[in-house]
């Protein structure tokens, strides 16, 4: 294995492509240091050490910090984080479903990705500056004294300024570099946190048998070792996971010869929605609480016994919301499958091409068997989404292991971590067989790597 990862850097073009990521990747975590100017980094990080992580805007704040990397204890430059990129690429994505000229380009090949991404940009920047204003607004009173309206111009357009160049460094890395760039900027953002994961582990260990109230013992350190491993695979396993459908491809006779005939496989994936429905649930159930929060402003609605029942049963570890989150991370696996998977297209692609499914007429029927298909795996698929998404709850209910400890054994972040570790290496591999060099493992590929 190790005369492998050597072979990486005996190509030049391979090992420069590495380099290069490497390189924008250590900007991209130096830029976190670098702070906003007028505010009070002190008072920030008061502010956030006595933020409850239970609380409507602790979670608000915990779903950014997993995302940007960074940590709302100080005002950074890359605070934002490229969520704002992403944001408007799912925006654009869901309106080519519904405008007719976003359709469109979609359809023109690489002419339209190329407009599109160009709209992506424009659409980042006010996505930013909304951000950026709330980020603001929940920072006020920070400042130094007399900077209260420089401050906050200076971190708008800082932070602004600061999602821009990473969306800049994303697409360096793209061209000059190997891996997708805003997917490795927002992996490098959510490893960056793994290493005071196990120092607070560490800290707090006491490898005695009962272990005092607060403390790791041995059997918890155990299972947190288990756990983290168990986890990875599954998700290892339902990210690689395929339903191959047989295809047949008709035969022509051309002149005196026979043409096709040959016999492949449709790989429909698992997981089609990958990370996107827990985004999306994620995203969702943040509003109920901050509504209720709201309400117990109104006078009438203050002190009311039924406001406070509800507050507690949206709570992050209640058994309620946790209910209504699987609920939302089915509902979204599919509505994400539906937008993404269109079935009467691809049955419509393979009758042109002269392939067909053995048993089943080109067209319509072809259509419905797929969409068949893909409704009965996307609900395994969502079934594993739900049950990592609610690992790192059952964790703190059982274990009592700190929260921002237990998100690294499930959730949107170790799912972002595998599936963007797996394309990375698979890029890699591709690199060295194309060069005639051996893989990472003796079949040549890795499993699942259909390319």
């Amino acid at each position: 294995m190790l005369g492998r990862v050597i072979n990486i850097f005996k190509i030049p073009d391979l090992r420069n492509k590495i380099l290069f990521t490497v390189a924008l990747l250590c900007i991209y975590r130096i830029g976190f240091h670098i702070s906003v100017p007028g505010f009070d980094q002190e008072k920030i990080a008061q502010l956030a050490g006595s933020r409850s992580a239970d609380s409507a805007v602790g979670r608000i704040a915990e779903y950014l910090q997993m995302f940007s990397g960074g940590t709302l204890s100080r005002s950074s430059l890359f605070g934002l984080g490229i969520m704002p990129y992403i944001s408007a690429s799912i925006i654009l994505m869901l309106l080519g479903e519904v405008l007719p000229a976003l359709h469109k380009l979609r359809q023109e090949g690489q002419t339209g990705y190329k407009k599109i991404q160009e709209y992506t940009r424009y659409l980042t920047v006010p996505l930013c500056i909304i951000q950026s204003m709330m980020i603001m607004k929940m920072f006020g009173g920070l400042t130094y004294a007399g900077m209260e309206r420089r401050a906050v111009f200076m971190g708008v357009v800082g932070m602004t300024a600061g999602t821009v160049f990473l969306m800049w460094l994303g697409e360096q890395i793209d061209e000059y570099g190997i891996g997708n760039g805003i997917s490795l900027l927002i992996m490098a953002g959510i490893v960056a946190r793994l290493p005071w994961a196990i120092k607070t582990v560490w800290d707090n260990a006491d490898f005695h048998v009962g272990a005092a109230a607060g403390k790791y013992g041995p059997g918890t350190i155990l299972f947190l070792l288990v756990a983290f491993v168990s986890v990875v695979a599954g998700a290892i396993l339902i990210t690689q996971g395929q339903r191959r459908i047989p295809i047949q491809q008709a035969k022509q006779m051309r002149g005196r010869r026979m043409y096709g005939g040959q016999r492949h496989y449709l790989p429909l994936r698992v997981n089609h929605g990958g990370v996107m429905p827990i985004i999306f649930a994620s995203s969702l159930m943040m509003f109920p609480p901050i509504v209720i929060q709201q309400l117990e402003h109104i006078n009438s609605l203050r002190g009311s016994a039924f406001l406070a029942n509800l507050q507690a049963a949206f709570r992050s570890r209640a058994f309620t919301y946790n209910v209504l989150y699987v609920v939302m991370i089915f509902v979204f696996a599919y509505f994400w499958t539906t937008v993404q998977f269109q079935p009467k297209d691809m049955a419509k692609r393979l009758r042109d091409s002269g392939s067909f499914i053995p048993g089943l007429r080109p067209g319509h029927r072809t259509a419905e068997y797929l969409e068949t298909v893909m409704i009965r795996i996307t609900y395994f698929g969502a079934a594993f989404l739900a049950f990592i998404a609610v690992v790192p709850s059952l964790i703190v209910q059982l274990m009592g292991v700190e929260w921002r400890i237990a998100t690294f054994l499930g959730g949107t972040g170790l799912l972002i971590v595998v599936s963007v570790s797996l394309d990375l290496v698979q890029r890699i591999e591709a690199n060295l067989i194309m060069r005639h060099y051996e893989g990472f493992t003796d079949t040549g590929r890795i499993k699942g790597a259909y390319r």
